[in-house]
């Protein structure tokens, strides 16, 4: 399969070989505009560590993409002269041509499920500025987006997702209870002058006796209504809204999600995605927490950095809290409108340094290791592919009798059947991995 990036074999620098399959990837970065501006950017300091390229200090960094979409295409690094390091010559291809000319790194049972490829995406986020309020369609939809709208809708995949925080991180994230719904629409007046009082007063004669479906249908009418709002009425309703927050700050403490909605109008004045923001619930993630989105559930990620993985998709369907296209329609029809606050993932220990996040989606799952010194562990062999990605320190992989040396800004492409020890070098070394669902290989 050809030269892959170096390693010492046995500790010994002198002895130089190859790990057959391992190989280290270069990774687009995306520069959204909502991204953490030059080094205060995780993002950017590993793009620069994983590319050698220097980082521009006023270019935002938003997003590194580890895998084979189109949209940001990882390439194989084929180092031409051992010992060259990132200033060597380098004769890159894209992963993806890769593991098509190379399918039974993929291993069988991938291949038979998604075909030449990979079925997840991986990504580091760095976020500084609201994500706009999105939603990403289930498989049918994706399907139909994508022949009808091409351009706006790259593929036909769909896109379920999980978050997993490295720094505090701040989302929202689905609908919030019938009963904090309640007291929205009886707390925030604005709400009712842009929806009319027929629409919102169907909250207080709707409860759960009359089933989910009743329910559902008050939220979706009501939420619906209040996206659709002319941009005039908006601006203006969202102007009145503001004056009443700050004007209430002199006799009371303002709650959490208030002085939410009071940045979210600093970040996009009379965005109607500044008054929706009411209906979802707020998420404070805690480093290692970690959030998991089905398909058709509205977020938007609010500031922090995480890890993030995908089915292998890049469809968003929009419809505030941004200057890209809005498919207001779209959304509004395709939502669950589930009710209440979403599952929090803590993951479970695989070893004493390796956590796994395992969401109910077949085409991914994710371990977060953070490894002292001198300490060894071991990722097990698994019927399917690997990505590795090193945000801090320093260590060793070890497949068999070879050994590749891992520096912070690493990304690597490991082949199905590999059993990967890892030994910290460094005061810690901490590294994630997204792979293939374990689940999906237990079922026949």
């Amino acid at each position: 399969m050809g030269a892959d990036a170096i390693q010492t074999n046995g500790g010994d620098p002198a002895k130089l070989t190859v790990v057959e399959g391992i190989k280290r990837l270069r990774c687009a970065v995306k520069n959204y505009e909502w991204g953490k501006l030059g080094h205060d950017s995780l993002v950017a300091r590993l793009h620069e560590a994983n590319s050698g390229n220097r980082v521009d200090p006023a270019v935002p960094h938003a997003e590194l993409w580890m895998g084979t979409h189109e949209s940001g295409p990882s390439h194989v690094v084929k180092e031409e002269e051992l010992g060259s390091g990132h200033g060597g010559s380098e004769c890159m291809v894209t992963l993806k041509s890769w593991v098509s000319d190379n399918p039974d790194v993929l291993g069988s049972r991938a291949v038979d499920k998604w075909g030449c490829d990979l079925p997840f995406l991986f990504k580091l986020l760095s976020v500084t500025k609201a994500l706009s309020i999105q939603a990403h369609p289930n498989r049918a939809l994706a399907e139909k987006l994508h022949r009808e709208e091409p351009l706006l809708y790259r593929d036909a995949n769909h896109k379920p997702e999980i978050a997993l925080a490295i720094t505090p991180f701040q989302a929202l994230c689905g609908f919030v209870s019938l009963k904090e719904l309640r007291e929205v629409i009886a707390n925030v007046p604005e709400i009712t002058e842009l929806v009319g009082s027929k629409a919102a007063d169907e909250i207080f004669t709707v409860n759960e006796k009359d089933g989910d479906e009743s329910i559902k249908s008050v939220v979706r009418l009501i939420f619906t209504q209040l996206m659709s709002a002319s941009n005039n009425e908006t601006k203006r309703v969202i102007s009145e809204m503001k004056m009443r927050l700050i004007t209430e700050t002199n006799h009371r403490e303002l709650s959490e999600k208030e002085k939410l909605i009071l940045e979210l109008e600093k970040q996009y004045p009379g965005d109607v995605g500044v008054i929706s923001a009411f209906f979802f619930n707020y998420v404070k993630l805690n480093p290692g927490e970690a959030l998991y989105l089905d398909a058709d559930e509205p977020h938007a990620y609010i500031s922090g950095d995480c890890v993030e993985c995908m089915a292998a998709s890049d469809n968003v369907v929009r419809a505030g809290l941004t200057p890209k296209h809005r498919d207001v329609q779209t959304l509004c029809s395709m939502l669950t409108y589930k009710l209440g606050y979403p599952e929090i993932l803590k993951g479970f220990p695989l070893t004493p340094y390796i956590t796994r996040y395992l969401p109910p989606f077949d085409e991914f799952e994710v371990d977060h290791c953070d490894l002292p010194t001198g300490k060894s562990t071991i990722f097990p062999a698994i019927p399917g592919p690997s990505v590795y990605l090193v945000i801090e320190g320093t260590g060793k992989l070890q497949t068999g009798s070879s050994q590749l040396l891992v520096n912070r800004g690493d990304v690597l492409f490991v082949p199905a059947h590999n059993e990967i020890q890892v030994t910290g070098e460094s005061d810690v070394i901490k590294l994630y991995r997204a792979g293939v669902s374990s689940r999906f290989f237990q079922t026949l």
